[in-house]
């Protein structure tokens, strides 16, 4: 099935987010994450795309396939384009097919250090246009309530993120943000853009400040004073910080299922005991609402 359908007949689509593992010793492990996610039914599990070498050991696909095939999941299988060739794009993509994936993440990826760019595609819009070239695919794309830390500003980075929807991407899930109202700030200036495509909210339940002050320096994405209280208040404190954590993401879900999101889109970091703590927080209300768009 394709991921648009699901926004079609739901109120509010509600998926997850892992990531592969780095060695191979650690992939038991995340094959019992995926078994305790499945128990939560989230409408579709996106993977990260994992630097695997060649398709045969990506385990964006191994993954992929898993939770298609075994969990009877949709998958969500990111796939980056910087550096990359069009034989090897097309050899993922006959791949992805071959294991009933139907569903992709289009992103560019992280310029190398050495900012060299040396592939046939280096933006997420070429790869959007490859893939619907093959026409077999429903493609998701990212987008950024703060603006992509590279554009100048936030309008500068509607106007390409159109461009991109334009090119034939189906839905957007945002980048992590800890202020709704930057998001809804970003989902009028879209709409005035004509953005129509369905935009889920990307929300992550922070358990660690170390972790959290990491991926700020690379997203940018601004702290609000609460949110920042919390971290200084707790840091010394794992549990407290945790569940202050999950705490702060559920009143963010709240906010956002009321005001009438197209969904919601949770980075769980491969840590189900914070998606079940999420997922049961919300689930009432989730349920209610999906239930409504049924039955009408």
């Amino acid at each position: 099935m394709f991921i648009s359908e699901l926004f079609k007949n739901k109120k509010v689509v509600f998926s997850f987010e892992i990531f592969p593992p780095k060695s191979t010793s650690s992939i038991n492990t995340i094959y019992n994450t995926l078994n305790e996610l499945n128990n939560l039914n989230p409408d579709y599990i996106s993977v990260t795309y994992g630097a695997g070498g060649s398709v045969a050991n990506n385990k964006t696909l191994e993954l992929s396939a898993y939770i298609k095939n075994t969990l009877n999941i949709e998958p969500l299988a990111h796939l980056t384009c910087i550096n990359s060739k069009k034989e090897e794009i097309d050899n993922l993509l006959l791949e992805l097919r071959k294991n009933n994936v139907e569903n992709i993440l289009a992103l560019r990826g992280d310029v190398p250090d050495d900012n060299l760019k040396i592939g046939e595609y280096n933006y997420a819009y070429e790869l959007v246009e490859h893939i619907n070239n093959k026409n077999k695919f429903c493609i998701g794309a990212a987008c950024y309530p703060e603006g992509h830390i590279q554009s100048q500003n936030l309008e500068e980075d509607i106007d390409n993120l159109k461009f991109k929807v334009d090119c034939g991407v189906d839905f957007l899930v945002s980048q992590l943000f800890f202020d709704n109202n930057l998001f809804y700030n970003f989902l009028d200036k879209s709409i005035k853009k004509g953005i129509k495509v369905p935009i889920q909210a990307g929300i992550m339940p922070v358990t660690n400040k170390k972790q959290i002050q990491r991926i700020v320096s690379l997203c940018g994405a601004k702290l609000p004073d609460k949110f920042i209280k919390i971290m200084d208040r707790y840091e010394n404190h794992p549990e407290a910080l945790r569940d202050a954590g999950i705490a702060y993401a559920l009143e963010q879900i709240v906010d956002l299922v009321s005001s009438g999101v197209s969904g919601i889109h949770l980075y769980t970091m491969n840590n189900p005991y914070v998606a079940k703590k999420i997922t049961e927080g919300v689930k009432t209300i989730l349920n209610s609402l999906n239930d409504v768009k049924e039955a009408v």
